[in-house]
């Protein structure tokens, strides 16, 4: 009995027994894989995925992680430039033994599946910048400022420029001297604005 499995953007034609070099997977040294996209099972009474056979799959034994023989990479620019270029790349692999071909109850089988996400015996990376930025938008609501629109005269170009001469609520606004109203350069502070800005601070 043979079967064809898929891994790694691959196809295999298997037996009992046969031993692989397959793209890295998530594995040790020892631990037994399952692969569990089977295109065909081949035998007395061949079947035909579609794609895939449902509920068969292929048991391995991971041997080792190993790497693929070195590639060599190499331009040459002969013309105006004479620039050369040189690189070299070995594959990540992984050499498994076959053990057992599954026509059925593959699924129940409990045995890891065999995916090249990520290293072996290394976790995922925590998240830690998406954590901060949930604090920060915890805790926006609680420090938000005030809506300058509301005074009479402010529109949305004239609290912007607030914003960034440092004033964001009434209390900041009703609080401006008139030698700090003067030094504010990015938009004209008018006195209604001001006196507006006392009553709204006090609710």
């Amino acid at each position: 009995m043979f079967a064809v499995l898929k891994t790694g953007g691959k196809q295999y034609k298997v037996q009992a027994g046969d031993i692989l070099r397959v793209e890295k997977l998530a594995a040790d040294a020892g631990e037994t894989v399952q692969f569990n996209d089977v295109l065909m099972l081949g035998g007395d009474a061949p079947v035909v995925g579609a794609p895939f056979v449902a509920g068969a799959g292929v048991q391995a034994e991971v041997i080792e992680q190993i790497k693929g023989d070195k590639v060599i990479n190499f331009v040459k620019r002969r013309r105006k430039h004479s620039s050369k270029r040189t690189v070299g790349h070995r594959q990540k692999l992984t050499l498994v033994k076959i053990t057992d071909i599954l026509a059925s109850g593959a699924d129940k089988s409990g045995i890891k599946a065999a995916t090249g996400s990520a290293p072996a015996g290394e976790a995922a990376p925590v998240a830690k910048k998406p954590a901060k930025k949930a604090e920060a938008k915890a805790e926006a609501p609680a420090a938000a400022a005030d809506d300058l629109t509301q005074l009479t005269g402010v529109g949305p170009a004239a609290a912007k420029k607030l914003n960034e001469a440092g004033i964001e609520s009434f209390a900041a606004l009703a609080a401006l001297s008139d030698d700090q109203i003067a030094a504010i350069e990015t938009v004209k502070v008018k006195p209604e604005w001001v006196e507006q800005a006392k009553d709204l601070a006090k609710g």
